[in-house]
């Protein structure tokens, strides 16, 4: 399973970029998608996008968490397909490319990320 978080906000982003974004449902700050088995699109998308997200591998309990805590239904009773989360406890040290900030591919240290954000 792969988790997508957008760090970056709206402002000064490109059309083409804004609108993979969309695609991803990251339409806001802080928003989180947890793709179960990333087709080859996908990836190829969250690639275009890696300098305004953070994303990596989450393992099973960090998802059931997040499902706990943040997970909303819709109408229909249905899990959303997005995850609304708060800011990082403890700040974002910057906003560069992983390991000297948040965006970009973390791995497994995802986990982490999204520890601090539930």
């Amino acid at each position: 399973m792969i988790a997508v978080i957008r760090i970056r906000g709206e402002v000064g982003v490109k059309r083409d970029i804004e609108e993979t974004l969309n695609r991803l449902r990251l339409k806001k700050k802080y928003s989180c998608i947890v793709i179960q088995s990333p087709k080859e699109e996908q990836i190829g998308m969250i690639k275009k996008v890696k300098d305004f997200v953070a994303f990596g591998e989450i393992d099973d309990v960090m998802y059931k968490k997040l499902v706990e805590k943040r997970g909303k239904k819709d109408s229909q009773g249905k899990l959303k397909p997005f995850f609304r989360l708060h800011p990082p406890r403890g700040g974002i040290k910057s906003k560069e490319s992983f390991p000297k900030g948040v965006l970009g591919n973390h791995k497994e240290k995802i986990n982490e990320l999204l520890e601090r954000m539930l």
